[in-house]
């Protein structure tokens, strides 16, 4: 393997380094599939090669206070923790490693990674199982806060007389070339002026290893496998983990030798029914269902206030990051949203041994001697549109850490939505978007584990399939 390599990372707060094109290269890059982490970066490395002695720099802006995989680990000299796997899996995350790599001499990605980011194989094989590195062909092209020389160097390595010679991406255009893929095996080899990007903190899901996953399974079809998908999980897995998924141990749960495929999505925070195709085959008829509007959805919902019976309307703002805004009155090109609350009934709120069994955070609702279970029928599918619809009806689910401040916050000081009931009339497009920004800020993060949402029914084909999960959490006390 060639000792000359390009590695940097883009960070907040955080400053490039530079040298010498002789004895550096250096490239940052920011990838569209890196968004949710773009806020996160607060930890940055810089690493130089040199050509003639081989010998590795690194400059660490601020070492990292733990490692997602390694909670007890000891920090090593160069401002990192010492890295062995990913298992046993912690049971918090940590902030996240993105690596940006340009391969400087073509070999195997194991050990071109090893070598660059001084890892050890097994925790880089893992990272590959993990499904946590990504390559293309050629360098996706930087973001506008790159350097001058981050550009260069992006010029360079981008060039047509470079890219010419390159028989790989020869009747591609650049623009195909750039499109990112997974590294599947450890050995797989990587060429000259691959573009690698790792993912050395993946986000974690600890509950995996919590489930009796049998016990989840709801029913097994030749065609598919119903299963009922625990709080704090993911279905299919994320851009980092495809390892930690509800498909992944669903498939191992019932000994099948080819993995299941995700059909639809709930999010991480919501329990009950999700379908699993057994077949690449199923799972393109079931997305036709899907489209066809032939998969009809039942949720139930813990409220912290009641909601009115009927169907609710709102207008969901066409911007895929969280917080979802939504707005009672249409706005041209934003997506309708709907669902029918079918019943509202009082109900005690789950006591403090639920809450801490299962994770749900306190949000700082005022008043917790009731909840509210709200059976609802959801006619559009829009993601976070159950927490977000109710969260602006001043209805937020329990445990809801995003929306529920938010609510609160509107509860307190009617008028702070731009889009609800008492939006303030603004007499300039900016004094709108900076309410809409304050807006955005009073939202929190993301639920670690559970919210009072279940996919309590999912049925196709008019009720010829009709499988129900078992009582939501908040019943068992």
């Amino acid at each position: 393997m060639g000792s000359v390599s390009f590695t940097s990372m883009l960070a907040s707060g955080c400053r490039s380094f530079s040298a010498p094109v002789a004895l550096v290269r250096t490239l940052a890059l920011t990838h569209v599939a890196l968004s949710e982490h773009a806020n996160n970066y607060k930890h940055v490395k810089v690493a130089c090669f040199s050509r003639s002695s081989k010998k590795r720099t690194t400059f660490a802006c601020e070492s990292l206070k733990q490692d997602v995989t390694q909670p007890t680990a000891v920090s090593s000299v160069n401002g990192y923790p010492e890295y062995t796997r990913l298992l046993p899996c912690p049971s918090h995350n940590g902030p996240p490693r993105v690596e940006h790599l340009v391969v400087s001499e073509g070999g195997p990605v194991l050990e071109y990674i090893c070598k660059t980011l001084d890892l050890p194989p097994q925790f880089v094989a893992d990272l590959i199982h993990f499904g946590a590195v990504y390559y293309a062909l050629v360098c996706p092209k930087p973001p506008p806060t790159a350097t001058p020389e981050q550009m260069r160097v992006f010029k360079e390595v981008t060039a047509p007389s470079v890219l010419k010679n390159r028989a790989s991406i020869k009747g591609k255009t650049v623009r195909e070339a750039q499109k990112t893929f997974r590294i599947t095996h450890a050995d797989e080899f990587v060429e000259a002026g691959t573009y690698l990007r790792v993912h050395v903190h993946p986000k974690r899901f600890p509950r995996c290893y919590d489930i009796d996953w049998k016990s989840r399974i709801i029913a097994v079809s030749e065609e598919f496998v119903v299963l009922d998908k625990p709080a704090g999980t993911t279905v299919g897995g994320t851009t980092d983990n495809i390892e930690e998924s509800c498909a992944t141990f669903a498939t191992r749960a019932l000994g099948l030798t080819t993995p299941l495929n995700t059909t639809h999505q709930i999010d991480n925070c919501t329990e009950g029914c999700v379908v699993l195709a057994r077949t690449k085959e199923y799972c393109s008829v079931f997305h036709g269902k899907i489209r066809e509007k032939k998969v009809k959805k039942l949720y139930l919902a813990l409220a912290a206030a009641p909601v009115p019976t009927g169907i609710i309307t709102h207008y969901m703002r066409p911007i895929n990051v969280a917080p979802r805004l939504i707005s009672e009155d249409f706005i041209e090109r934003w997506s309708l949203c709907q669902l029918e609350v079918m019943e509202c009934k009082e109900v005690p709120w789950p006591n403090a041994v639920v809450e801490e069994k299962y994770c749900v955070e306190d949000c700082g609702w005022p008043s917790k001697d009731y909840a509210y279970e709200c059976k609802i029928n959801l006619l559009t599918g829009r993601t976070h549109q159950v927490r977000a619809q109710l969260a602006a009806c001043g209805a937020p689910i329990v445990g809801d850490s995003m929306y529920m401040p938010a609510a609160v916050a509107e509860m307190e000081s009617p008028g702070l939505n731009p889009f609800g009931q008492y939006k303030k009339h603004y007499t300039t497009e900016n004094d709108k978007e900076t309410a809409v920004a304050e807006w955005i800020a009073r939202h929190g993060k993301e639920p670690n584990v559970a919210i009072g949402l279940q996919a309590c029914q999912i049925s196709w084909d008019d009720g010829k399939h009709t499988f129900e999960a078992r009582a939501p959490w908040w019943r068992c006390q």
